[in-house]
């Protein structure tokens, strides 16, 4: 069965969002992984200094065929170097997965098939 990881920000660290009604909605995209026969987990992060070894003892955890990167982390132009940094941890701690980036919370799944 294929592996995939997801990395995210945690909806309860952005200021202004309602987190449980985002991590509902995140649940559900998570659990649609199954539905297609894909081994999934999710590590949310918050933007600061425990992101990194959140992300690295995800990565590490096993060999992963895909990791998802969130539209959270990747769109904002502000946070341009933090996503630079999630990738090059991806491509260190994770070198034979792919890299993929879905377009928002509801497309994870097609953004992980695309690469597996």
């Amino acid at each position: 069965m294929p592996s995939a990881l997801l990395l995210g920000f945690d909806p309860h660290a952005v200021p202004g969002m309602d987190g449980d009604a985002m991590r509902a909605v995140l649940d559900k995209e998570l659990a649609r992984f199954g539905e297609h026969a894909i081994d999934a987990s999710m590590t949310l992060i918050a933007p600061d200094e425990s992101a990194e070894s959140r992300v690295v003892a995800a990565l590490s955890e096993r060999d992963w065929d895909v990791v998802v990167i969130g539209g959270g982390i990747r769109k904002p132009e502000p946070l341009l170097t933090f996503f630079e940094q999630v990738v090059n941890l991806v491509r260190q701690h994770a070198p034979g997965a792919a890299i993929a980036f879905n377009t928002g919370i509801g497309d994870s799944v097609e953004a992980a098939m695309r690469r597996l």
